[in-house]
């Protein structure tokens, strides 16, 4: 009964969210709009978090009626310190979301009010430890873009509106369930906006059904691990997976990632925060891991995940410094310049722990095709790196209706060779795009457990026989699809054809006598 409640309150704040990002976007573009949206609920967010903790102590302390937010900007001073240590940045009473929005109607200075607060949040934390993990994670919000209106008035009238709209958001009692609600309010967002924005912005999201399955495949058999590694992060929701499937606690040493795009990497550091991760337990970095990875020092990880861009293009051999990367040197050979897919591929190898997984998602074409990518595949394959390769169902991600496929590696296997596992038919249709449900994940993780022949699903191959497929590792070359055409008995149909050609030549006979008897009757 609990979880239907539950359901329901979670329908209804998706249909409110849903509500308010049209109403309020307005002109705006539904993924330019979304930094909007998901600033001003990271803003709400740390306010409650930042007063339900501070709360907490001082009641604890035998202060039972303390309240934070009406406490004066300079009695809150004093305890500045010991908060930033704690939660990684401070914000006045004054400035706290809730007192801002009760001010907001008639403060005719509404916009540089928000971008001084913004200021002060992000320069709480200079000089400390969390200074990386705030530092600009408000400047997509731009209270003075023209976005918003053409006029300060115009401008302020859409700022009011958000701050009233996102406090009206039923997120319930904080420190109960509302963690769980302002994560998958993010969530939520991030899937509507992707869905509405296509490719431009979903290819940096990847549905939450996808995000589980990849977390839960590299955690077969584990209950905690030490770290995990995402090397194209998005916008984290991958990352995040772990601590719903584990519980955060069970990721000892925290979140690992790195973004190249700002947008996104600064809503991934929004994520973390939204789903209560603290500034201690997540290391974000921005830029190209490629060429510049920014977690040398951090490796090896026991858990990795990623989905990768497609086929985007990179230095390869244009740049004379990568065959000699420790990470890409050992096949050989760089990924195409036009096609960077194994370069994130090997990385990933690189930086796995010797007992980790890493489980990608792939594009079908670097599966089979030849070139410097064979010979790449050759290096996976001989060194039997190459735990299992999944074919996924098609159109499952914004932006492409291409299935494609999960590449599981793992440097310390129990045998030499590769499970196929052909998951194209696990799939239900969803409004526009096909969904995994999860008695679909279920059965594509029983498969991996289980490791064993299936027919037409499952085929364990020896790593020799894919040498002699060219090293060809595309599923459908192992795995055979079920004929589901019908059984046919020929002397049963030649007999059924035999009773029709009668039945015809009797209906022609009756058909020519009563032509007859109407001619004869003219």
């Amino acid at each position: 009964m609990a979880d239907r409640a539950q359901e329901a309150q979670r329908a209804e704040l998706h249909k409110t969210i849903w509500r308010i990002a049209n109403d309020l976007r307005g002109s705006v573009d539904g993924w330019d709009f979304k930094s909007y949206v998901l600033g001003m609920l990271f803003y709400r967010f740390i306010s409650e978090n930042l007063t339900v903790y501070l709360n907490g102590l001082e009641r604890a302390a035998g202060d039972a009626d303390f309240d934070y937010a009406r406490l004066s900007d300079s009695d809150a001073e004093f305890g500045r310190k010991d908060t930033v240590a704690e939660k990684g940045f401070f914000i006045l009473p004054s400035e706290l979301f809730e007192n801002v929005r009760n001010r907001a109607a008639n403060d005719p200075n509404l916009n540089e009010t928000l971008e001084g607060i913004f200021k002060d949040i992000e320069g709480s934390a200079v000089g400390s430890d969390s200074e990386d993990d705030l530092k600009g994670l408000f400047d997509d919000l731009d209270v003075n873009s023209s976005k918003l209106g053409n006029t300060v008035a115009k401008r302020n009238v859409k700022l009011v509106k958000l701050l009233e709209a996102i406090g009206d958001l039923p997120l319930g009692n904080f420190g109960d369930s509302s963690i769980d609600l302002f994560g998958d309010a993010y969530e939520y967002l991030m899937q509507m906006y992707a869905s509405q924005a296509g490719k431009s912005g979903g290819e940096y999201y990847t549905p939450q059904e996808v995000s589980e399955l990849l977390a839960r495949i590299t955690l077969v058999g584990k209950t905690q691990v030490n770290k995990v590694y995402d090397p194209a992060a998005g916008s984290g929701s991958l990352l995040l997976k772990f601590a719903k499937v584990l519980g955060k606690e069970n990721v000892r040493q925290g979140f690992f990632g790195q973004e190249i795009n700002l947008t996104t990497y600064n809503l991934a550091r929004i994520n973390m925060f939204l789903h209560d991760i603290n500034y201690e337990k997540f290391d974000l970095a921005h830029g190209d891991t490629l060429t510049d990875p920014a977690h040398w020092d951090d490796e090896p990880f026991e858990a990795i995940v990623s989905n990768p861009p497609y086929s985007i293009k990179w230095d390869g051999d244009a740049n004379p410094l990568l065959i000699n990367d420790p990470r890409f040197a050992p096949a050989g050979v760089l990924a195409p310049k036009s096609k960077a897919d194994l370069a994130f591929t090997m990385h990933m190898l690189h930086w796995l722990a010797v007992d980790g997984t890493a489980a990608i998602v792939e594009f079908p074409g670097v599966l089979y095709r030849g070139g410097a990518e064979q010979k790449i595949r050759k290096y996976l394959i001989d060194n039997n790196y190459v735990d299992a390769v999944i074919q996924l169902p098609p159109d499952l991600f914004f932006g492409t209706t291409i299935g494609t496929c999960i590449i599981v590696l793992k440097k310390s296997k129990s045998d030499n060779s590769v499970l196929f596992i052909d998951a194209s038919a696990r799939f239900k249709r969803a409004g526009n795009k096909n969904k995994m449900l999860p008695e679909h994940q279920d059965a594509i993780l029983d498969a991996f457990t289980l490791r064993e022949d299936t027919d037409h699903v499952t085929r364990l191959v020896p790593a020799e026989d894919i040498a002699n497929n060219d090293y060809n590792i595309a599923v459908s070359s192992y795995v055979e699809l079920e004929d589901t055409r019908e059984v046919v008995d020929i002397t049963e149909l030649n007999a059924e054809i035999a009773r029709i050609v009668a039945q015809q030549s009797e209906l022609r006979t009756s058909i020519d006598s009563i032509v007859a008897d109407l001619e004869a009757s003219k």
